[in-house]
């Protein structure tokens, strides 16, 4: 039994939902995603019955039991709300930029790094991912949250924040451990 699994999920109203076999796919004022479920698994829409709570709501339930459905049953339906979320609010990383003379800027899809190399870096948003850039905070924002987070990751990569001075490129609510040079280390 999956207590994530279980619960309903609720479809708001500006949120579209179409279901084939095999298949879910979301229409929102953010954009269309789908999501192929598992044959283990069904789901259903139907109107919710809650006080309150006009709309419909997105239930799944387990069709076979096997050895990894109660797994799925709670993964899908996470992935199934993530999708429901997307649509309708979207989502977002931050990145923050520390660094003498490292800067951001977009320039249409793509957005270009000046992080101390002898050139700067180019990395090309994915179709749904959009960049804004103020002072030196990155926003990566889309329907998607797989790809948000993994865009975000990617522009991380480009120039981790080091230990010793903290420069780099680092998620806004991430903190740096910093470690202490061999001269403070020394003098001890």
């Amino acid at each position: 039994m999956s207590r994530i699994g279980k619960k309903p999920i609720l479809i708001p109203k500006n949120v579209e939902i179409k279901i084939n076999d095999g298949e879910i796919s979301a229409k929102g004022p953010k954009g269309e995603l789908s999501l192929s479920w598992p044959s283990e698994l069904s789901v259903s829409l139907k109107e919710s019955g809650a006080e309150g709570k006009e709309g419909k709501e997105l239930t799944i339930g387990v069709k076979k039991k096997t050895k990894r459905s109660p797994a799925l049953w709670g993964l899908f339906r996470s992935l199934a709300f993530n999708l429901v979320l997307g649509v309708s609010d979207g989502f977002e990383k931050k990145l923050e930029i520390n660094g003498v003379g490292y800067r951001a800027s977009v320039e249409g899809k793509k957005i270009i790094l000046n992080i101390g190399f002898s050139h700067p870096v180019e990395v090309e948003a994915p179709n749904g991912i959009e960049f804004k850039v103020e002072k030196n905070i990155i926003t990566v924002s889309g329907a998607d949250k797989q790809l948000v987070g993994q865009t975000a990751a990617k522009i991380r990569a480009q120039r981790k924040p080091e230990p010793y001075k903290g420069k780099g490129i680092k998620y806004l609510d991430e903190v740096i451990r910093r470690k202490s040079g061999k001269k403070v280390a020394g003098s001890e």
